[in-house]
């Protein structure tokens, strides 16, 4: 295993992402864990559901963007966009 120089550091929400999991979205399960930022592997339009329990969906998002959002689920209706990736 690699040496980890910041693995006593208190994390912050501005932090780089310290996991990942690839994101099936789904109206009804929410993620295994609120994410840090969003991975868009191909574009489309993502739906969420914030972690304040707030609905929005962002359109036309590109290939490649990571969208920094704290989010709880992916839903799966209005979501266009696939490949997508939960970073924390």
């Amino acid at each position: 295993m690699a040496d980890d120089k910041f693995s006593n550091r208190i994390v912050a929400a501005s932090d780089p992402a310290q996991a990942a999991q690839s994101v099936t979205p789904s109206d009804n399960e929410d993620l295994t864990n609120v994410s840090r930022a969003l991975y868009i592997g191909r574009a489309g339009d993502v739906s969420v559901v914030m972690v304040s329990g707030q609905s929005v969906s962002f359109t036309d998002v590109a290939a490649g963007t990571i969208l920094p959002l704290r989010v709880q689920r992916v839903n799966a209706s209005d979501t266009t966009a696939s490949e997508i990736v939960a970073l924390w």
